[in-house]
């Protein structure tokens, strides 16, 4: 079950995969793929199976023919290192072309991968901007209307079966931080100082589900 929010005065729908749609666009926008992080984790002598890249492209697949989106924008790091693209597996790159062939795609550069995809479709860009929205990697403080990604917030919330932590949305109306769209993705803890600069006054929480979002407060920072 998808999630609508506003932001900027713009209705926007939070999916429980971990990407955001904005139909009055048709955009639908994913961040932090890292896609080969898992052949840099090899490289570096790390046993990590490298089936990343598949399983995170066959969900973006899974979601472009659900939304059926005009513009797809990969909001920065979309690869782990600038070798990513070279790395690729065949299957996984006739992925991303499968995938262009049907929606125009956006590669916002990230501080992972701040040089253009070399020999795949799409953009390039180092912020992509529509409407009243900008979508850009690391989101700055004073911005409004802003979709970005980098920090991987996820959240700690109590339950009746205990502690529970989860990638989410951080959202305050103004900005939206989206959670990390690769298999291979960590998280930063949404009581770090990072969102506190960012979101000084509180927001929202929707923690990623198995089938839908579940929202929470996001308290403002205690004055020190």
């Amino acid at each position: 079950m998808s999630c609508k929010i506003h932001l900027n005065g713009e209705h926007l729908v939070l999916d429980p995969a971990g990407a955001l749609f904005w139909p009055a666009a048709s955009v639908l926008a994913v961040a932090d793929l890292h896609l080969e992080k898992g052949t840099a984790a090899a490289a570096r002598g790390q046993l990590v199976p490298p089936w990343d890249s598949g399983l995170t492209l066959a969900r973006l697949a899974r979601l472009c023919a659900h939304w059926r989106p005009r513009v797809l924008v990969a909001v920065g790091d979309s690869f782990h290192d600038g070798g990513g693209p070279a790395r690729l597996a065949a299957a996984d790159r006739k992925a991303i072309e499968d995938i262009a062939r049907d929606v125009r795609i956006v590669w916002v550069s990230g501080n992972h991968d701040p040089a253009p995809p070399a020999g795949l479709p799409g953009l390039a860009v180092e912020e992509w901007s529509e409407g009243a929205l900008v979508f850009r990697h690391q989101a700055r403080s004073a911005e409004s209307g802003e979709i970005s990604g980098h920090f991987h917030p996820k959240a700690r919330v109590a339950t009746r079966a205990g502690q529970v932590v989860r990638p989410c949305f951080v959202s305050d109306g103004r900005k939206i931080v989206l959670p990390a769209f690769g298999a291979y993705t960590g998280g930063l803890d949404v009581r770090s100082a990072a969102f506190a600069t960012l979101f000084p006054q509180g927001g929202s929480l929707h923690l990623l589900g198995e089938a839908r979002l579940y929202t929470f407060p996001l308290p403002a920072p205690c004055a020190s």
